[in-house]
């Protein structure tokens, strides 16, 4: 069917959180990340999507503890009992565990509340496992931190293993009031500090031809996989507005020399 319609599966994506405190939760999501691993396996796809996972803040806790902040000093003792104990010994097996089954990437999405949510936290566990790590690159997460997108892909650059086509639309008023911190429901559009938005309806063209362009500078050649969270619109609709977005700004043919014509 996919050879039918010129299809391929770019990757099999399983997004949870393996390192949640409560070990329930935490083997149930360790299960669906294995049984990904091995259903892309079978598929001879060689790219797993997913999460960094967020674990508590020690062997007692009930909910993850995402620790953004380094003060007060309790802050960075969390971060070096998460990182030490939990996030590199979990991720270094999976990175076996995944090696033995043909898979080549695990691609995490940076999203906020995991341990990994940007460019540094990639990297360093990429350092520390090796380089199976790399980016599910999501530039609607990296918006509302005050990241530009464009660099952080040439800070990741050969790190990049699948990308999500997602914009973030920032209200301007009540970022200045209240700050992007906001644990308002993604469905109060009108007082939020940002949403999620369809492709083109955050940023323009301008930003997302940059995008483009330093995808293809850092030599990322694969998919860009739209993905629809955008409250305003039908997924009918946000996927036609996002193709038809995304048409003229991919650049399709391979570059050649500079010259006069």
């Amino acid at each position: 069917m996919l050879e039918k319609n010129r299809l391929e599966i770019s990757a099999i994506s399983c997004h949870g959180n393996p390192l949640h405190p409560q070990k329930e939760v935490a083997a149930s999501f360790d299960r669906q990340f294995r049984d990904a691993v091995r259903i892309a396996s079978e598929l001879e796809v060689d790219t797993v999507v997913g999460f960094s996972g967020c674990p508590g803040d020690c062997e007692n806790s009930l909910y993850p503890n995402w620790v953004v902040c380094p003060w007060p000093d309790d802050n960075l003792r969390i971060l070096k009992w998460q990182w030490e104990e939990k996030i590199i010994p979990y991720w270094t097996e999976m990175a076996a565990f995944a090696k033995e089954n043909g898979i080549r990437k695990i691609a995490f999405e940076m999203h906020p509340s995991f341990a990994v949510y940007n460019p540094e936290t990639l990297l360093r566990l990429r350092s520390a496992v090796g380089e199976i790590i790399g980016a599910n690159f999501d530039p609607s997460h990296l918006f509302w931190q005050g990241i530009d997108p464009a660099e952080a892909i040439r800070a990741l650059k050969g790190c990049i293993y699948h990308f999500h086509a997602k914009d973030t639309a920032i209200n301007a008023r009540n970022r200045a009031i209240n700050g992007v911190l906001d644990t308002k429901s993604y469905g109060d559009i009108e007082n939020r500090a940002w949403v999620f938005r369809t492709v083109g309806y955050g940023h323009g063209r301008e930003e997302w031809t940059r995008m483009v362009s330093m995808l293809k500078t850092t030599g990322y050649n694969g998919a860009l996989s739209i993905e629809h969270e955008d409250g305003l619109m039908t997924s009918r609709e946000g996927l036609e507005k996002a193709v038809a977005f995304l048409k003229d700004v991919l650049i399709f043919d391979e570059g050649g020399a500079s010259g006069w014509f």
